[in-house]
């Protein structure tokens, strides 16, 4: 088909891109992305299509891609299914206490947290998430405003799912309670169902950011307790609307969001803060800290009620012991080294003593032992530099003055050596609330994964931590995904985790600590770059919890209580309507720990270590080498963050100037956008690199075990799945953006003299580029890998075929061409831009290469600057001097605009929707 003939519709592309595949065949090193990109950006620089043409292709695409999303959500919770589960599940044939024991405990711990994947406007995501609640299809043109990512919209956000979950959690609780009255009716007042806790981190996590003021913490948790009373006294209402409570539940709400808006504000002058203070702290009407004498009056109604009365009060308090006065229970997170900064001015002489020494353990016991409360005020907190302490003094706030039920989890990120747990065990004691507080170290880094089991060991030995988790009757870990699934890669980062939890468990059969509960935190997201399963909701929440996990707890009798993060955007989709919500809870009962048989025989993976822990380790090698090589980073960093939306109000990368961008480290963007540009570049490199190669020196016995095991099952299910989305030629095609002989040779023909010039000019600039060497260099790596992993492929059955996997590759194939014609034309356009003189260290060269790596606003911005449109006239002033000079009023660069900078604006603005299409279809943003 010439090119000229290029019909510019998906049907027209995706058959092009079938028939440029078939020329592989005769040619290996075709690339057929990248030639449909061309035949594309042929037709678009003879302007016989336009930037308009493009765009309604891709507004096709995009409602493809949103139903897809739509679909595969779908699938995962099965909606039209969740009151058959419910009614399933609430159901009781056994006896009471087994009734009982399964309901009431957690069945999961779901926090909400706001990573950075609010990829989707508002209006995209309703669509996504009515059409997976009551199906059909999402017409083109649903995209909306993308509103400014605030921490205050992640906020809004977090909790509208909070509260569908809460509602679905509510129907659970009233199903159980009606079947416990109806088979138990001499007993069912001794059933309290929680099903589930929720718990957000949203405006309490200070790792990493500098933004969150302590009154911006403050100011959340009121506004979440003023929610959370007014939702108490709605509730309520529709059971009784003369209740006498419900002048109580609206006076305390009112107070609440009276000091909520105070504490939203800029409380930086000290008069303003102690006014706003003093008027929290103050007694009077409205003031409600505890809601246990509030629950006792009503399980009391309860109790002289009718049935349904009953059962309605009771579902009320269970979601009040559930939640305490506020939406939530939440989660603040600091980092270690604040924490050593912080414990270290109490050390004393010892301030320097070196923290994983055996003398800073006998130091921190000796602080522990000796600490006299003391009390604090909110002037403590005005006045406190130290990030930890300040933290510390904002929980104590909170517990004295906003709700004194609900307990606070403290979570400390890089945590690595057990004297950073006994200074926040310090600090809680000195603040009077360590009966409160959850301190929660985080697992996640390589170091901390492969020495967390001796971590463990020495933390579980010490006396006052003992003392303080019988206290708390839980002990409490988190192990994230995102910084693992980048520096080790997604599969060891699963296996290493799990041996860290089964590590837990025997030291806490070792220590004498069976009869308090696990806590375990798995921080994984929805993107299968960061350790969600994407097969199935079973092996969703076993992936970062696997069965020989739970059975590992379960024979040494500890109580698991399970937690997972919904992150951001992609995670609150999953609560996003009613039935989303209550099919997504229902699923979970369906698949989580409480169904555990610890008698299940031993899984071989876990038997034949020989094989399985060689396997693990070799692909953690490989993922090592990627990491460490020049050639990967130059790779993933070489159009910087160009590639993607701003999908957080965390800032996803440090700043740095231009020569720094050609030598930024992965270390310097975080975990989501490192696994999104590998999405966007075609391959997700931390799920599939390594396998393959893995399994070369012993093929037949790794697929063997592969095929006999079930976790082994589950990891090929999620590189296959990997693998579905992924093309080495799209890696290969970026790269040839950047091919000084591609460009020197586009107009050799004759057929594009229009654009020699401005081809000549790109393939001279490029000669010395290194892009287009790493990504052959890369493309060539993955190649390799790939036909071990193939031939991996070919001996372990694909226990999932989708028979249309090959329509959606199709799609995104075109979706990467159209984009590569994209970027072509900006190209063009940049190096076709008059030149102008240097002005503030900005010359042409620079905004060239700000554009190469789609650093696509500063080039605009300085593109504008050196042409304006608009600019003082003689008519602006009213002289009474004469004046000649100059003649005319002048024109501007109203031309240069439109023929080069606005082009290169409208380009770029439909590559970042392509990159939501390419999320969408991969399932998730990162």
């Amino acid at each position: 088909m010439p090119d000229q003939t290029l019909a510019i519709t998906l049907a027209g592309l995706s058959e092009r891109l079938q028939e440029l595949h078939r020329q592989t065949a005769l040619t290996p090193i075709f690339n057929p992305v990248f030639q449909l990109s061309l035949d594309i950006s042929r037709r678009l620089e003879r302007d016989e299509i336009g930037i308009a043409d493009l765009s309604r292709l891709i507004e096709e695409l995009e409602a493809k891609s949103l139903d897809a999303r739509a679909e595969r959500l779908r699938c995962l919770v099965v909606p039209e299914e969740a009151e058959d589960r419910l009614d399933g599940q609430t159901s009781a044939d056994g006896e009471f206490d087994v009734f009982r024991n399964f309901w009431e405990h957690p069945h999961m711990h779901a926090v909400f947290t706001a990573h950075p994947t609010f990829l989707l406007t508002p209006d995209q995501s309703a669509a996504v998430a009515q059409a997976a609640s009551h199906g059909g299809g999402i017409a083109p043109g649903k995209s909306g405003e993308r509103p400014e990512i605030t921490l205050r919209y992640e906020h809004e956000r977090a909790m509208s799912a909070i509260a569908n979950a809460q509602d679905a959690r509510d129907r659970i609780v009233s199903e159980a309670l009606d079947t416990a009255h109806e088979k138990w009716p001499s007993r069912w007042f001794d059933f309290t169902p929680l099903p589930f806790r929720f718990a957000t981190w949203v405006g309490y996590d200070m790792d990493g950011r500098t933004d969150i003021k302590w009154y911006t913490s403050i100011a959340f948790r009121l506004a979440e307790k003023a929610q959370r009373l007014e939702r108490y006294a709605a509730q309520l209402e529709a059971i009784d609307d003369d209740h006498e409570l419900l002048g109580t539940l609206r006076a305390a709400a009112t107070r609440t969001r009276a000091s909520a808006d105070e504490f939203a504000g800029d409380l930086s002058d000290a008069g303003d803060l102690s006014a706003a203070a003093n008027r929290l702290t103050e007694d009077g009407e409205g003031k409600l800290l505890s809601l246990r004498q509030t629950i006792a009056q009503l399980e009391g109604e309860a109790a002289s009620s009718t049935a349904e009365k009953a059962i309605a009060l009771r579902t009320l308090t269970a979601a009040m012991r559930a939640d305490g006065i506020g939406m939530g229970w939440i989660h603040f997170r600091v980092n270690a080294k604040q924490l050593h900064n912080a414990i270290r001015t109490r050390l004393g002489d010892a301030a320097d003593i070196d923290l994983g020494s055996r003398g800073a353990l006998a130091a921190l016991r000796e602080l522990i032992a000796n600490v006299e409360p003391v009390s604090a005020n909110f002037a403590s907190l005005a006045v406190e530099s130290s990030t930890a302490v300040r933290q510390f003094l904002v929980m104590t706030q909170i517990l004295k003055h906003i709700d004194a039920d609900a307990p606070i989890r403290m979570l400390v990120a890089e945590c690595e050596q057990p004297a950073t747990v006994l200074a926040a065990l310090y600090f809680a004691k000195l603040f009077g609330i360590e009966d409160k507080v959850d301190v929660s170290p985080l697992f996640e880094t390589e170091t901390a994964l492969e020495h967390g089991g001796r971590f463990l060991d020495a933390l579980l030995a010490e006396g006052e931590y003992r003392t303080y988790a019988k206290r708390r009757g839980r002990i409490a870990i988190q192990t994230g995904f995102s910084d693992a699934g980048r520096f080790v890669g997604q599969i060891p980062a699963s296996l290493a985790i799990e041996r860290l939890q089964g590590r837990l468990s025997q030291a806490m059969e070792n220590n004498g600590l069976t009869d308090v509960a696990a806590l375990i935190f798995n921080t994984h997201g929805e993107g299968m770059g960061r350790g969600a399963h994407p097969s199935s909701f079973e092996d969703r929440i076993e992936w970062p919890l696997s069965s020989w996990s739970q059975r590992r707890f379960a024979r040494a009798g500890i109580r698991l209580e399970p937690e997972a993060s919904f992150q951001g955007g992609d995670g609150y989709l999953f609560f996003a309507t009613p039935e989303l919500a209550l099919a997504t809870l229902t699923k979970i009962v369906e698949h989580t720990p409480a169904h555990t048989d610890a008698q299940v025989p031993t899984d071989p993976f876990y038997r034949r270590t020989d094989l399985s822990l060689d396997f693990y380790r070799a692909i953690k090698e490989h993922q090592r080498d990627h990491l460490e090589s020049r050639t990967y980073s130059r790779a993933v960093t070489a159009f910087g963050l160009g590639l993607l939306n701003k999908t957080g109000s965390r800032v996803s990368r440090r700043q740095s100037d231009l020569s720094a961008d050609r030598e930024m480290s992965l270390r310097q963007i975080r975990a989501i956008p490192h696994n999104s540009i590998l999405q966007q570049l075609g391959y997700p490199v931390n799920i599939i690199a390594g396998i393959g190669s893995a399994a070369e020196g012993n093929i037949e016995d790794i697929a063997t075990l592969l095929n006999e095991s079930a976790r082994g099952r589950q990891i090929m299910r999620l590189v296959r799945a990997s693998n579905s989305l992924a093309s080495i030629k799209t890696v290969a095609a970026y790269g040839e953006l950047f091919n000084s002989a591609y460009w020197a040779s586009r107009p050799y023909r004759g057929t594009e003299d229009h654009l020699g010039e401005a081809c000549e000019a790109l393939a001279e600039y490029l000669i010395s580029d290194d892009r287009n060497g790493v990504f052959r260099r890369l493309a060539s790596r993955l190649r390799v890998d790939a036909l071990k992993l193939h031939r991996l492929f070919e001996l372990v059955p694909d226990e999932e075929p989708h028979p249309d996997r090959e329509n959606v590759r199709r799609i995104i194939g075109v979706l990467q061409a159209v984009r590569l014609a994209l970027l072509q034309h900006m190209f063009l356009k940049a190096v076709s831009v008059p030149a102008f003189s240097r002005a503030n260290d900005i010359s042409r060269t620079d905004v060239l290469e700000m554009v190469f790596s789609l650093r696509i606003d500063d080039a605009l911005a300085q593109l504008r600057r050196a042409y304006p449109v608009s600019f003082p006239r003689k008519d602006d002033f009213n002289m009474d001097e004469a004046g000649e000079y100059p003649r005319g009023q002048g024109e501007g660069y109203a031309d240069i605009r439109e023929r080069y900078i606005d082009p290169i604006d409208d380009a770029y603005a439909l590559c970042l929707r392509i990159s939501t299409c390419i999320a969408n279809e991969f399932g998730a943003h990162g």
